[in-house]
């Protein structure tokens, strides 16, 4: 009753002390993304390929658009901290996230059990677990420094434990690769922010070689294989029919939007995942080259504010969650346009912001909150994490 009387007052204070130019590109962002999704799945044959209308498809990512606006807002107003200080439930929440894809999981005929879907509506826990595991990441390292030298072994094992399970639970779940590797990725540019001892970085580059090995002979599956393969070696798919299918796809309907589009209603290609995995290459048909760099702009765009926010954050929580949120977009974004003109494998990466999934867009929003809560929270002359 006391927000309903005074929601004016709310309203002025936000708009005031609200990162609201993150918000507005945000928006820009999410806009296209919306009339790509239309534009994409317009035709009954693009919508057939999808499984679902193009009306409830759009339906949907405008649905989700308008839910990221209010977990933006949510999460502009609560002190970031606060979230990391609750830890314990949100590994719980992780792990709760873990078994229900277990559960119920679905992978939609690509490999990877990453969908729950319940009365029409799909789930994709990957995407919270990322930005939890961020926070709790972020309090991890946070209070590790407080208490103690970060480069000692013992904080660099508990560091390294907490991405061991979440890494570890997400690829015996769901075989989500793609995701598994944003989490490291993310890790690293945390860890190195964080101020570690760089020989650290040396000896992990060293675990790593010496472990891809095993992951490649125990661990991934022979369609993993083959799928990161494919870019590199023509051999494993000569006529472009299977594993490199998509990659031919995305490169053909790259190459017919030229400088400035086509025309509406003259798509050249029609195949899965036009409208979110690959729908970079679809905004490079619709608006041509001049439409992809718009995208690449305004993301770079969101990345550069992330980090920004963080490298002027006036405590190392803060500085943390900026960055493991902006490497997360960083990767992501790097990963997804790779894949769309064949230089890196397809290993499930959504383009943030653009791709159509509603998780993925809410999930983003909030995350955008969280950069814009780094803002608005009242800053300390001097931190302390008790």
């Amino acid at each position: 009753m006391l927000f309903i009387k005074n929601w004016k007052k709310y309203v002025t204070v936000f708009f005031e002390r609200a990162d609201i130019f993150l918000l507005v590109v945000c928006l820009i962002c999410a806009c296209i993304s919306v009339y790509a999704v239309r534009h994409t799945t317009a035709s009954m044959q693009a919508a057939e390929v999808a499984g679902i209308s193009s009306v409830k498809m759009t339906a949907v990512q405008v649905l989700s658009v308008f839910l990221g606006i209010g977990a933006f807002a949510l999460f502009t107003v609560i002190d970031p901290e606060l979230l990391g200080r609750q830890w314990r439930i949100m590994l719980l929440l992780i792990g709760a996230l873990l078994v229900a894809l277990m559960i119920f999981g679905q992978d939609d005929g690509t490999g990877n059990k990453s969908w729950i879907r319940f009365l029409g509506i799909g789930i994709q826990p990957s995407e919270i677990i990322k930005i939890i595991y961020i926070v709790i990441s972020a309090y991890q390292m946070t209070d590790l420094k407080r208490r103690s030298d970060i480069s000692a072994p013992w904080s660099v094992l508990q560091m390294l434990s907490l991405l061991g399970v979440v890494f570890v639970g997400l690829m015996i779940v769901s075989s989500d690769l793609g995701n598994a590797v944003i989490l490291v990725a993310i890790f690293a540019v945390m860890f190195f922010f964080l101020g570690v001892k760089l020989y650290w970085f040396a000896i992990g580059a060293a675990g790593i070689a010496a472990v891809i090995p095993l992951l490649w002979r125990y661990v991934l599956k022979d369609y993993q294989k083959q799928r990161l393969l494919a870019p590199y070696d023509e051999s494993i798919d000569p006529t472009g029919w299977d594993k490199r299918w998509q990659t031919v796809q995305s490169k053909a309907t790259l190459a017919s939007g030229r400088l400035t589009g086509v025309e509406e209603g003259h798509t050249t290609t029609i195949f899965t995942g036009k409208h979110t995995d690959f729908i970079f290459s679809s905004i490079g048909e619709m608006w041509g080259m001049i439409g992809t760099l718009i995208v690449i702009v305004l993301l770079t765009v969101i990345i550069i504010h992330c980090f920004r926010s963080g490298l002027h954050a006036t405590n190392t929580y803060d500085m943390l969650l900026c960055t493991g949120i902006g490497a997360a977009i960083t990767f992501q974004t790097l990963i997804n346009i790779g894949m769309c003109i064949g230089i890196t494998p397809v290993i499930g990466i959504a383009l943030p912001f653009f791709s159509y999934g509603g998780s993925s867009m809410v999930t983003l929003f909030g995350a955008m909150g969280l950069i814009s809560g780094v803002k608005f929270k009242l800053k300390p002359q001097h931190y302390t994490l008790a």
